[in-house]
């Protein structure tokens, strides 16, 4: 089994400050600030205000980054800094209980929400691509989505394979800030993984931090590798440095195939972010700048053998589905028309917990001290008991989810679960148990929070799929409930195929924030409820019929 995750080195001069100290008027502020701080130290490219996912961005340059740290310092306790696409634009007098920052991130007119004009407004400087949580400053590096990663698998290992992964080898894609999350997924449900990754850089990050435990450049050595630690019951993480196009063909043409695969490869971007076949990463730099025409066309002709390489798999009985990450889509404009035959994990794995207002809720702990994240999880260990599922992840954390940053705990919690939590915390702040105020935020990929008809709204029961209201709702609700940040953004993964919403508060131990964090976490994962069980999502029809959540309509 891997040996345990080391902290994560800070690669720019962007750090999160730490302890009691103010920079500005209030902790709102200030927790917002750091926020932003950290999700920048724990970014891909830093120095570029690149997140994760290759081109999204917690700024739209240097100067609007340093710009929304003066404005933030500055900001007082009854004004909400406005920020568009990554750009502050404004101060305006609001209420000591509204948003201290509002974001609305690349909000394309649907009819010119493509690709083309969003690639023109960007290089113009007008806009960025926000990802979910990069430009709503939330981003907490790999574990952000690896409780979400190890429940996927989880579910995967429940429907496919009697619970575990034990003896199981999946096969995946992409080491990027997303993909880092499914080594620790696999291994965490007992299984090997062998991650496919076309960068050495990012192989050798990963090597680092723990998330896998050897590379390997020869397909044939680091399968032998994977299937003698399955026969040994053992779990371990393999990365292997090829295109993740080539090794799908391989296995789809070969007698002895992974028993799982998936991929996290960046193919909601053709130019930025996937990579063809036949090249290099130096090779595959040149060309983008060169000819980024050719580029494409080469990208798009490996994405379209990709997806076929997947179908090809799953037609051979291989559980095979698509993790988020748009390859269907992307396969489907390059001349693979059945492409959506290959599921989503969200309808497969994800839904019966989104209909009830589960989903991947983060705090991070404003002072920097270890202590502070070892006492939260003590806190969530006790109030939930009963949650299996949240026991044994907490009992891994220590292990799998290394300190990057400031220290942060993803956990999934549900309607109910989450204002319970929040208040705890809020208590021990107030108390003195935690050294310093906590940040409370969440994935855009949660119950109520996405439309993203490829994914998160895939196949809903009433057809529903594309109905865009529902995070629009979400984002007003924070907006009413109090919420210290609230976020709008288009897109995500391909230009105009999604809308999202993000927020978070900064629980400072004050009996306000005890009343916010009362409307804000009722409403928030409340409003996803609704969603789901207006669709009629069973699950959350009959969560709804037991809950204390007042539904206009009627069944």
């Amino acid at each position: 089994m891997p040996g345990p995750m080391r902290e994560q080195p800070m690669q720019n001069e962007i750090r999160p400050h730490t302890g009691n100290t103010l920079r500005c008027r209030g902790w709102r502020q200030e927790g917002i600030l750091r926020m932003l701080e950290n999700t920048i130290a724990n970014g891909e490219r830093p120095e570029d205000l690149i997140i994760y996912g290759s081109t999204g961005q917690a700024a739209r340059d240097w100067p609007s980054y340093h710009a929304i740290v003066a404005r933030l310092r500055e900001l007082r306790d009854d004004e909400t800094l406005v920020v568009q696409s990554g750009k502050p634009v404004a101060v305006f007098r609001s209420y000591p209980t509204s948003p201290r920052v509002v974001l609305a991130t690349c909000n394309l007119v649907p009819r010119w929400a493509t690709h083309e004009e969003f690639e023109r407004l960007r290089a113009e400087g007008l806009t960025i691509h926000g990802q979910y949580t990069a430009a709503s400053w939330a981003y907490i590096g790999s574990q952000g989505i690896m409780q979400g990663t190890f429940e996927v698998f989880g579910a995967c290992a429940q429907q496919h394979f009697g619970g575990s992964l034990a003896g199981r080898v999946v096969l995946s894609g992409g080491l990027g800030g997303m993909g880092s999350a499914q080594p620790p997924g696999i291994t965490m449900n007992g299984g090997v993984a062998l991650v496919v990754e076309i960068d050495p850089s990012r192989i050798a990050r990963r090597l680092e931090t723990g998330h896998v435990e050897e590379a390997f450049d020869d397909l044939d050595t680091a399968w032998r590798r994977c299937r003698a630690a399955a026969a040994a019951g053992e779990a371990r993480a393999f990365a292997l440095r090829a295109n993740a196009a080539d090794v799908c063909e391989h296995f789809a043409a070969a007698s002895e195939r992974p028993d799982c695969v998936t991929d996290q490869t960046s193919a909601h971007n053709l130019l930025h972010g996937y990579v063809p076949s036949g090249l290099t990463m130096d090779e595959a730099h040149r060309l983008r700048a060169s000819d980024p025409d050719a580029y494409r066309r080469r990208a798009g002709e490996t994405v379209a053998r990709h997806l076929r390489a997947l179908l090809a798999l799953r037609a051979e009985g291989v559980p095979c589905f698509e993790y988020g990450n748009d390859l269907r889509a992307a396969a489907l404009a390059n001349g693979v028309e059945d492409a959506f035959e290959l599921p989503g994990f969200v309808p497969l794995f994800v839904r019966p917990s989104f209909a009830r207002g589960r989903g991947p809720v983060r705090w991070v702990l404003l002072s920097g001290d270890p202590a502070d994240q070892r006492a939260a999880d003590e806190a969530a260990r006790a109030l939930f008991p009963d949650d299996l599922l949240l026991q044994r992840w907490l009992s891994l954390t220590g292990k799998w989810a290394p300190i990057e940053g400031l220290p942060a705990r993803t956990c999934w919690l549900g309607y109910g679960a989450r204002e319970a939590m929040m208040l705890r915390m809020n208590e021990m702040v107030a108390r003195g148990e935690l050294r310093a105020p906590v940040a409370v935020t969440r994935d855009h990929l949660d119950s109520g929070a996405s439309a993203w008809p490829a994914r998160e709204t895939e196949n809903m029961p009433d057809g529903s799929d594309a109905i865009g209201d529902w995070p629009y709702l979400n984002a007003m609700l924070n907006v009413a409930g109090g919420a210290d940040l609230v976020a709008i953004h288009q897109n995500a993964g391909n230009i105009g195929g999604s809308i999202s919403a993000g927020m978070t508060v900064v629980l400072d131990g004050s009996n306000e924030t005890a009343e916010r964090v009362s409307r804000v976490f009722a409403s928030d994962p409340g409003i996803g409820v609704v969603r789901h069980a207006d669709a009629g999502v069973p699950e959350a029809v009959e969560f709804l019929a037991n809950s204390d959540i007042r539904a206009g309509f009627v069944d």
